[in-house]
């Protein structure tokens, strides 16, 4: 006898995908990594600060929605020295992932590359951003809604301003979005690195992490709009 299976309906993926958001593990889920990253310190009362980039390196900073998803693709990029997740426009100091999924601080969830500009291009990595996420939507990024999952470009300078307008001209004049192109190039300030559990969650709970992007249409978006050259 041969059993069938059928695919979940779409309604069953959103709101399994919605369970699974972009959160901090609570009782009976995700364990917190056994050791923390170096690069990603934390505290009782809080998150700290990103440091300037060492001599002969440069920052980037994008938000995509869900930090856990917009690690992975830059990760694997010859240059790039590492990606932070973490959070970047609003006026509280120190704030906790807790305090900005209510959506109150006014901060963004973001991911800071530092990356070496010998090696891999600031133009490379904007081109890397608007492969992985919806630029024509101001809510929020698939399941994940409101202002701490919006889409922005944070420029550190000038120069960075520029290449990000001009990436997203480009991006508008291809045609390859029937909405509009929403997402603001905004000046970068202060990032505070997400607690340590967030940091490379996708090496950390990768069963979780998978059934989150799949279900939450991240990757079926992104596929339907860039195929396979996704990334």
């Amino acid at each position: 006898m041969t059993r069938t299976t059928s695919t979940p309906p779409l309604t069953l993926l959103i709101l399994l995908a919605m369970i699974m958001a972009c959160s901090a593990p609570a009782s009976g889920q995700a364990d917190p990594p056994r050791s923390a990253p170096a690069s990603a310190p934390s505290k009782p009362d809080g998150t700290l600060k990103a440091d300037p980039p060492p001599k002969g390196l440069e920052v980037a900073t994008f938000a995509g929605g869900c930090f856990w998803c917009m690690e992975t693709p830059f990760e694997k990029i010859n240059g790039v020295k590492s990606v932070l997740s973490g959070y970047i426009g609003g006026k509280e100091r120190a704030p906790t992932y807790h305090q900005v999924g209510s959506g109150a601080t006014g901060h963004t969830e973001a991911v800071q590359i530092l990356f070496d500009p010998a090696l891999v291009s600031y133009d490379k990595l904007l081109d890397i951003f608007w492969r992985s996420m919806d630029p024509t939507d101001a809510g929020g990024q698939f399941v994940d809604r409101g202002p701490q999952y919006r889409p922005a470009i944070f420029a550190h300078g000038k120069a960075q301003r520029a290449s990000a307008e001009a990436s997203k001209a480009a991006l508008i004049k291809s045609g390859r979005f029937d909405k509009p192109v929403i997402v603001p190039v905004e000046e970068a300030g202060d990032f505070w690195i997400a607690e340590d559990y967030h940091q490379d969650f996708y090496l950390k709970n990768p069963p979780r992490y998978n059934g989150y992007r799949r279900g939450s249409g991240r990757d079926a978006f992104i596929e339907r709009i860039w195929g396979t050259s996704a990334h």
